[in-house]
């Protein structure tokens, strides 16, 4: 089994973390935001994975820093489940429709940290929370995920909808990069031998 138990306490926020890269999209999430558990739903039920999150943070400041830590903590429990990453896919794209709107991930699990995120957003927030955290969620995750990804929100209207639909193409893409390689017969994907 693949897993990863994270405690993150800051002053800030309070996280316990679980994560299985190879359940079957259970999903126990209260991070205090309604709309953020909904999203964060997505990536373990269309990503197939297992997370138990409970957050505790200075909800009354703002959102920001639950947002900002969940993010860091779900990157830091998938880099330690991955180690060396033998084995693994490592690269993979997902386009992700809803209704209108449609969103996509590319990401590369290559242990450098870089992200690129491009959205459309109609309104200045979705469901109570600004929407620059949605894109400050995806760069958290890429900094200790220790992953370049890129994520866009080609097009759309419904805010919610090109949300949902970048949570859920996170979630398909980050299946596929995870799986294991049966060719790869345990070897780093790396023409270097090594991702660091």
């Amino acid at each position: 089994m693949r897993t990863a138990q994270i405690e993150r306490k800051t002053k800030e926020t309070d996280i316990q973390l679980e994560l299985n890269l190879d359940g079957d999209g259970k999903a126990e999430i209260d991070t205090g935001i309604g709309f953020f558990d909904h999203m964060l739903t997505q990536i373990a039920v269309h990503g197939l994975f297992d997370i138990r999150l409970e957050t505790e943070g200075d909800l009354f400041i703002d959102p920001h820093h639950t947002i900002e830590d969940c993010g860091l903590a779900l990157g830091e429990a998938l880099t330690q489940v991955l180690g060396d990453k033998r084995g693994i896919t490592r690269m993979a794209t997902s386009f992700v429709p809803m209704d209108e709107a449609l969103a996509q991930v590319v990401l590369d699990l290559s242990g450098r940290p870089y992200a690129v995120i491009q959205t459309a957003w109609t309104a200045p927030d979705i469901g109570g929370i600004p929407t620059s955290l949605i894109e400050h969620f995806f760069e958290s995750f890429a900094v200790t995920g220790r992953a370049n990804l890129h994520a866009s929100v080609l097009y759309g209207r419904d805010n919610h909808h090109m949300a949902e639909a970048l949570f859920k193409a996170l979630g398909r893409a980050l299946d596929a990069a995870t799986q294991i390689d049966p060719r790869r017969a345990g070897e780093v994907p790396s023409s270097k031998g090594v991702l660091a």
